[in-house]
């Protein structure tokens, strides 16, 4: 019996130590996966604390890698410009990734050459504008529509004489239009003045193409009806949204005649900023709209 007991207890030491040995290196990892834990932790602060993009509201984090490598080619540019380029797909090819325009039925809608209609989008709430400020069958969102019939009429009251021409278009207009401008020009220079169907501002119904009334449009620039728009616009809720000397950024060519309704606080706002729609919507817009 005392022999039983005897193997007895060294068998429960044995298990003890074993268990004591188990638990020492249990807890060795543990404070091992810890430490490493809280090394990657330091070092995600400590590299956040280095990361100049960072201090930007309209900074984003995936886009960190894309961030360095625009600056290590274009190191001219301030940080809030780089960040904003990038976030707007700037460092990538035109019409490459892509994604559906989100706000829709909104002054908040941003149609570009990364942000797309699909072919099958109306805008609510079109109207037919009068004839006595447009050619006939142009259409335009309401609220577009009310405002620049008050902006041509308050204009003629300046002795102004501006007309629309040309505002909302169907997808399907938009890639008859573009097709054209492609035979005639090649895909390359249409591009820079031709959106491709989708990715047409004129399919929000937030856009008006105007010129002097009866007059060239491409001569709109040199008419004093031009500058009174560049004064003016943004009273009545519009932008000029491909400004000179700002094609980097809008991806199109200089456009004189071209106005997007956006609201006359958001006008005002953009026009103080000296900032394209695009811009001003990545660093103000898009995370406030969503």
């Amino acid at each position: 019996m005392k022999k039983i007991i005897i193997i007895l207890s060294s068998i429960v030491v044995i298990i003890f130590i074993i268990l004591m040995i188990f638990l020492f290196n249990t807890n060795s990892k543990n404070k091992d996966i810890d430490n490493v834990k809280k090394k990657e932790t330091t070092e995600k602060v400590k590299e956040k604390e280095d990361n100049e993009f960072s201090k930007l509201s309209y900074y984003k984090e995936e886009n960190l890698d894309r961030y360095k490598a625009y600056q290590s080619n274009n190191s001219d540019l301030s940080i809030e410009d780089i960040v904003t380029r990038v976030n707007l797909n700037l460092d990538k090819n035109p019409y490459t990734d892509t994604i559906p325009s989100t706000n829709l039925n909104t002054n908040y809608l941003l149609v570009n050459k990364f942000n797309y209609l699909d072919s099958s989008y109306i805008p609510n709430n079109l109207e037919l504008l009068d004839n006595s400020y447009a050619k006939s069958g142009i259409y335009l969102v309401k609220e577009a529509k009310d405002n620049i019939e008050r902006l041509i009429g308050d204009a003629k009251s300046d002795g102004m004489n501006i007309r629309v021409i040309s505002a909302y278009r169907s997808y399907t207009y938009q890639e008859n239009l573009y097709n054209n401008y492609v035979k005639n020009d090649g895909v390359e220079n249409a591009d820079t003045y031709s959106a491709r169907p989708g990715y047409s501002e004129h399919q929000t119904g937030l856009v008006v193409d105007v010129t002097k009334a009866y007059d060239d449009f491409n001569n709109f620039e040199n008419t004093d009806e031009y500058n009174w728009m560049k004064e003016n616009a943004s009273n009545y809720g519009f932008i000029l949204r491909y400004p000179k000397d700002k094609e980097n950024i809008t991806t199109y060519s200089f456009e004189a005649w071209h106005y997007r309704y956006v609201g006359a606080e958001l006008a005002k706002k953009i026009k103080a900023s000296n900032l394209t729609f695009d811009e001003y919507y990545t660093r103000y817009l898009d995370y406030e709209s969503n």
